[in-house]
């Protein structure tokens, strides 16, 4: 398979879809632990604070292996450009490997936050 310019720039919308999915991600949140700020420290909202911070972290860790990725897609690009395809393919490959990583640490998160729904679920019934 031959390696052009477009390859990489096919990536570029879906990245940008991903970023803007953790970011919303982040400040839903953000804007959770905000309100939590001001209530009562009882025994399950102690457990929901440890929740919110390992889902904060991965978020983080989720969006810096996406944008590695972004820029490491500019990269392949730019490696087209100037003529050098061995290293084009390297870099294209090291963005799909973070892409990877991303998509792997978002379903971390997403089973993390079915865990604060348990939460809530278990003292419903």
């Amino acid at each position: 398979m031959e390696l052009t310019l477009t390859t990489p720039a096919v990536l570029f919308p879906a990245i940008s879809l991903l970023l803007l999915a953790y970011t919303n991600r982040f400040l839903h949140l953000a804007n959770l632990i905000r309100q939590m700020h001001a209530t009562e420290l009882s025994p399950r909202v102690r457990r929901q604070i440890a929740n919110l911070r390992r889902r904060v972290i991965l978020i983080r860790y989720m969006q810096e292996a996406g944008v590695l990725s972004f820029l490491l897609c500019v990269l392949t690009m730019l490696a087209l450009y100037v003529g050098s395809p061995t290293l084009a393919w390297w870099l294209f490959g090291l963005s799909l490997l973070l892409l990877g990583i991303s998509l792997c640490l978002s379903v971390v998160e997403i089973r993390i936050s079915v865990k604060a729904l348990d939460i809530h679920l278990d003292e419903m019934g």
